[in-house]
Parts: structure tokens; C-alpha cells; sequence
């Protein structure tokens, strides 16, 4: 199942009047549950350089049903997941990558934000996810 059109815009929607509320400019992209963009908005001013973070924080928050920033936390020197970010074309691995998953606890996409801090990146993701569930997988192997 993957993220509809409306459900993504609702999303960026909430996202965006996140950012607003903390006086950032962001870009946000919507994947669905195949890494796939769905949707993406870029406020007026964002850094251009945001626009590419911002779908590889989306399709590495779905590709392994985790926050990005969890998987930084992973892949430091000495960590189960040391030099994953070289994998699969490049990844994100700092916050502000969010898995979705709907209120029947199915993936079906993923929210990235680009633009600030990575604790406004983080708290403008978890805003997006807000009108679609919730952003927690059932628990993993790697996260213990």
C-alpha cells in the first residue's frame, strides 16, 4: 500500500506550517513505499542544496522503516551500520527522515525535510506524519 496523493499533501500541508511556526525555510518530499516521490514542496527562499537531502533523508526513512537519525546513530565508526550511507545511491543518515505508517500500522511512505537545524528538520517530519499515523515500525533487531 503506498501514500495517496491527498494523504501526501496533507502532509507537506502540516509540514510547511510547521516550518513556518519556527521561521524556517524547508524543502519537503513525500515518498511512497517503494522510495518514489510523491510529492515535494520547496518554500520560497529554501536552499537549493535542501531539495536533494530532503528526498534522501524521504527514501532512507522508508528503505529501512527507521528515522534517519537512528541510523546515524548506527552507523558511527564502530556501529552495525558503519558506511551504510554509501549504499543505494547515496543516504541521509542525521534527522529529519521519518518513516509513515497508516492507523492500520502499514508502511506506506515516508516524509524528509531539508532546510535547518536537524531538530527543526526532525520537528517539521514529525508534523507531516501527524495527518497520515504515526512514524513507528514495530521494533528491529538493530535498534537494541
Amino acid at each position: 500500500m503506498h501514500v495517496d496523493i491527498k494523504a501526501a499533501e496533507a502532509a507537506i500541508e502540516a509540514a510547511r506550517k510547521r516550518a513556518v511556526e519556527l521561521n524556517t525555510k524547508m524543502c519537503i518530499a513525500i515518498v511512497d513505499s517503494g522510495a518514489n516521490l510523491k510529492a515535494f514542496y520547496r518554500m520560497d527562499d529554501a536552499w537549493v542544496g535542501s531539495i536533494d537531502i530532503a528526498i534522501k533523508k524521504a527514501k532512507t526513512a522508508v528503505f529501512f522503516g527507521m528515522p534517519t537519525g537512528l541510523i546515524g546513530q548506527l552507523s558511527q565508526p564502530g556501529g552495525s551500520l558503519f558506511g551504510i550511507e554509501h549504499s543505494n545511491e547515496g543516504l541521509i543518515t542525521f534527522p529529519g527522515g521519518l518513516p509513515i505508517v497508516d492507523h492500520e500500522g502499514v508502511l506506506v511512505g515516508a516524509i524528509g525535510v531539508s532546510g535547518s537545524s536537524v531538530e527543526n528538520d526532525h520537528a517539521v517530519a514529525q508534523a507531516g506524519v501527524v495527518p497520515i499515523g504515526v512514524s513507528d515500525l514495530p521494533e528491529h533487531p538493530w535498534r537494541t
